[in-house]
């Protein structure tokens, strides 16, 4: 039997057996009457031969007595027993020869018999089984010791945790490279003290979510091979004040006693946002976290040895002391990989799938700009998925495609009834933003272009970058526009209506203009000058109530701006589409019969070499894995373009 398990049977028989001996000591108590009467009185129940038992302790004086005809046994203290006695030497005798058929029972108990300890044995008994609920509802809250040790740090078990090394860590070479030199410092540090080098005392994992943060702090700890600390950053605080500070006091005592030994915090922006951010501005408790481990990582008692590496996505909101040297000395920015991390992503994950000929990382690479490290794990996962799901025993290109769709945009929603109507709205607007992507030079070049719903897109219009640009130009940013409203245009000219599903383009274009106009700069009239402030969020306390950086007069030519740009976006395209206006037809014919259209077969068709002839047949022409063809796209949703809402 399990030894915690049987340990909880014994005490539940202990406080049972408690609870039974107490009910049942209360209930002999309740069955005695005491009867609040005189010396008199009791004497004269003895002198009318009515007391068919009694009892009476020599020691305490306490008189139990029963009446006859009664059940119920009463209690009298006598007040000198001495006296009782003589007044009752003959009462048994007397009582015996009048009732001869019902003898008296009497008994005297000695001194020696019964103590004053014997009335304490019902408190003791209470206070014993107090004791005893209070240590069992203990253990079952969380080990008994779970209310003594608020103050410890919840340290996670770093030999239960995945192992990993810097050969699990692919894409990432520059910022491996920087942890090297940490794990060389654990290894050799006096290589590093002879030339007078210190090593970093904190490194603080800068990045986008899913970029491998975690798993760089992990590697560290795999080949450094040294006590590894790890720890949430949620951890420190609780309700309790004080406990978040005596939790950090607690995690640099147990890695000092262990140096050279690392800690990491993971999600570190939970306990050191900035202070006075609060509401109102107050202390509380996280600041108070935040000031234990400000002191604990560079105060007046040093930590030597003792490396602590944070990651967060937010550093925007971490206090500045915590950024400064001497604590966070060295920023390692994760960012999202290029064209060759994703490749050698791709390849640690692919180690243990069994991939079909026609796979290539390389292409899969060049097709997911803007992918992260858990995104193309994702990926590949949700391919194995898709070829156990049809009993393959391989993964093929189609399952990367297919995949590559569903972790973008969502799975295929073919059982959803459609009407007619609907269906041709959704093709001429999405023909309308594929048409205008073909004529403008900066776009990406498109890559399907659909009609299945997929999440909350009615159709889709993808488009695939040839390369991992840094910089966006104006042109760039303009012609987006014109782009993005090329499924309103194609509504108004061809449907010669328009309809509620351009609601997400007209947003994107919307707020790409007023960037164009206040963060960036492209404005002649409004001048390079940046308008607003550059942070989303507002922060209680500190921010609010912020007013504006600029006059209602600025604001309102900033506005007219905006306007004036996507108005000239909307004529652009219109322009655009009135002269393909054959293409439109076509496109949108060609998509209301075979529901989806690739790379290729577009570019032929804007080319004259896909005719309406082809749309002529009886037999849709489409290809027996039509369902499973869809074709990988770029990771960077704001590439994604004509997602109906």
């Amino acid at each position: 039997m399990n030894p915690r398990r049987s340990k909880g049977v014994f005490t539940y028989l202990l406080v049972v057996l408690i609870a039974i001996f107490c009910i049942y000591f209360v209930s002999t108590r309740l069955n005695e009457s005491t009867e609040k009467t005189d010396y008199t009185t009791i004497i004269g129940y003895f002198d009318d031969y009515k007391v068919s038992y009694y009892e009476l302790d020599l020691g305490t004086g306490e008189l139990k007595y029963q009446l006859r005809g009664e059940e119920v046994k009463k209690r009298y203290s006598v007040p000198n027993v001495s006296i009782f006695l003589d007044d009752t030497e003959n009462y048994r005798i007397e009582y015996n020869k009048k009732h001869p058929d019902e003898p008296l029972q009497q008994n005297y108990i000695k001194i020696t018999d019964r103590t004053w300890l014997y009335s304490l044995i019902p408190v003791l008994l209470t206070i014993a089984l107090g004791i005893a609920i209070l240590y069992f509802m203990m253990k079952q809250s969380g080990g008994g010791g779970k209310y003594t040790s608020f103050g410890k740090a919840n340290l996670k078990s770093s030999a239960s945790a995945r192992k990993a090394t810097f050969k699990d860590v692919a894409g990432a070479d520059e910022e491996k490279q920087e942890l090297e030199e940490i794990v060389d410092f654990l290894k050799n540090p006096n290589k590093y003290k002879e030339i007078g080098a210190k090593v970093p005392k904190g490194v603080l994992l800068l990045g986008p979510p899913g970029t491998g943060k975690t798993l760089l702090a992990r590697a560290v700890a795999g080949e450094a091979g040294c006590p590894f600390f790890p720890i949430s950053g949620s951890d420190f605080v609780e309700m309790f004040v004080g406990v978040g500070a005596s939790r950090v006091r607690d995690l640099f005592e147990q890695a000092k006693k262990h140096s050279p030994s690392i800690i990491f915090i993971d999600e570190i922006d939970a306990v050191g946002r900035h202070r006075g951010a609060g509401l109102g501005g107050g202390h509380d408790e996280r600041e108070q976290t935040l000031n234990q481990l400000l002191v604990e990582m560079d105060g007046f008692t040093g930590n030597e040895s003792v490396i602590v590496i944070a990651a967060t996505n937010r550093r925007d909101i971490l206090d500045p002391a915590l950024l400064r040297p001497g604590r966070f000395d060295r920023q390692i920015v994760v960012g999202y990989p290029d064209v060759k991390g994703r490749e050698d992503i791709l390849k640690v994950h692919a180690k243990n799938k069994p991939l079909g000929p026609d796979v290539d990382l390389k292409v899969i690479a060049q097709t997911t700009q803007g992918f992260t490290g858990a995104d193309l794990e994702n990926l590949l996962n949700e391919a194995a998925l898709l070829a156990a799901r049809n009993e393959r025993m391989s993964i093929t290109e189609k399952d990367i495609e297919e995949a590559t769709m569903k972790v973008i945009a969502g799975p295929e929603k073919k059982s959803r009834i459609v009407t007619e109507h609907d269906k041709r709205i959704t093709a001429y607007h999405e023909a309308g933003h594929a048409v205008a992507a073909y004529n403008l030079p900066t776009q990406d070049k498109v890559h399907q272009v659909t009609i299945i719903q997929r999440g909350m897109a009615a159709g889709l219009t993808v488009t695939r970058p040839d390369n991992d640009d840094s910089h966006v130009s104006r042109n760039q940013m303009r012609e987006s526009i014109v782009m993005l409203l090329g499924g309103r245009v194609a509504e108004e000219l061809f449907i010669d209506d328009i309809c509620t599903g351009a609601s997400n383009d007209i947003e994107r274009a919307t707020k790409t203009a007023r960037n164009m106009v206040t963060k960036y700069g492209f404005s002649k009239k409004i001048g390079t000058v940046v308008y607003g402030s550059d942070s989303d969020e507002v922060f209680i306390g500190k921010d609010y109530g912020h007013t504006k950086n600029y006059s209602e007069a600025v604001a309102a030519q900033i506005d007219e701006e905006v306007r004036l740009i996507i108005e000239k976006a909307y004529n652009d395209c219109t322009e655009i589409l009135k002269a393909n206006s054959d293409k439109m037809h076509l496109l949108a014919k060609y998509l209301l019969k075979f529901e989806k259209i690739d790379g290729d077969d577009f570019v032929k068709l804007m080319k004259g070499e896909i005719t309406e002839d082809i749309l002529k047949d009886d037999e849709p022409a489409k290809d027996d894995d039509s369902a499973d063809s869809e074709n990988t796209i770029e990771a960077d949703t704001e590439k994604t373009i004509g997602i109906e809402e």
